[in-house]
């Protein structure tokens, strides 16, 4: 299931990343993301425990490549990406 954060009320059903069109997805080492996807302006996150993946529309890529880069790809997530981008 893909969620949009709050603002946006549709959602997209994805059951393995990768299958958005356009999206270029990455497995990621982390205890709660499973993969990231980007379009060079949507990042998606695929969490591990519920399976979920959010849309986080306006993105800039030097924010993309931070999270990739980011030791705690979680930690990085809810600092600069959830509740920011929407």
């Amino acid at each position: 299931m893909v969620k949009k954060p709050r603002s946006f009320l549709s959602t997209i059903s994805v059951h393995a990343f990768g299958k958005l069109p356009g999206m270029t997805w990455i497995s990621v080492s982390s205890k709660a993301i499973r993969a990231v996807g980007y379009d060079g302006y949507t990042l998606a996150v695929q969490f591990r425990r519920s399976g979920q993946t959010y849309l986080h529309p306006g993105v800039p890529g030097d924010v993309f490549h931070d999270l990739l880069n980011a030791s705690s790809k979680g930690n990085f997530y809810s600092k600069h990406i959830r509740g920011r981008y929407r």
